[in-house]
């Protein structure tokens, strides 16, 4: 089993900054894929950015050049720096590791932009 526990969140102004990390920990394997996810009220779940076990990384356009994607092996743990924040970013953010072809979900941490 796997566990994943975020955290980082939390509410800022438009044009400043977070960071948000998700920690591993149970029956990790050598070779997966983090990443992150939102989710909007009344919205679809979407992908933010992933990163492979190698640091292939993968971004949603609506976020590139402004977010980081970035893991520490040894700590299982991936993070996400998030710049020049907008009110549209205002979501659930989620935690995902998959491997296996089996996908594992954090609990999820606030992040709110006010304009």
């Amino acid at each position: 089993q796997v566990q994943l526990v975020e955290s980082g969140g939390g509410l800022v102004q438009a044009g400043g900054a977070l960071r948000l990390s998700c920690a591993a920990s149970g029956s990790i394997r050598n070779i997966n894929v983090m990443g992150w996810y939102r989710q909007a009220p009344g919205k679809q779940r979407e992908l933010v950015a992933t990163i492979t076990s190698g640091g292939s990384t993968n971004y949603a356009g609506s976020v590139k050049g402004r977010f980081t994607i970035s893991r520490d092996n040894a700590k299982n743990t991936v993070y996400l720096q998030m710049n020049s924040l907008k009110p549209e970013d205002t979501a659930a953010y989620y935690c995902n590791l998959r491997q296996l072809m089996y996908d594992y979900w954090g609990q999820g941490t606030q992040v709110t932009v006010s304009s």
